[in-house]
């Protein structure tokens, strides 16, 4: 069932409107690029396809959160924030949000 995220701008309360996200995956030690998108006006993206179960393995997503601070007028202190995850076999979808402000962010594993 793919791979998704949603950002959300704790600091606005608000979504995380168009910021560049990327989808790697760990093969034989080097990361592949799989996808790339920017999040939506509600903060959403798709990366992997809800037809396209993830394969088994580690993966990464990295957030360009430069752009959006600036957009925002704010000065973040991270360029970007990276969160790497474990795919297990038979696990069809992971929705992996971002929890974000300008000092900090969070995130955990959504339905």
């Amino acid at each position: 069932m793919g791979i998704s995220t949603h950002v959300l701008d704790t600091g606005l309360g608000l979504p995380g409107a168009r910021i560049g996200v990327t989808l790697e995956r760990l093969r034989q030690g080097k990361w592949e690029q799989l996808a790339q998108a920017a999040t939506s006006a509600d903060g959403r993206a798709e990366l992997m396809p809800r037809s396209k179960p993830p394969a088994p393995g580690t993966y990464r997503m990295t957030f360009k959160v430069r752009e959006y601070f600036r957009r925002q007028k704010v000065e973040g202190l991270y360029p970007a924030v990276e969160i790497s995850f474990t795919v297990a076999r038979g696990e069809k979808h992971y929705h992996i949000p971002l929890l974000l402000s300008a000092n900090g962010y969070t995130t955990y594993r959504g339905s």
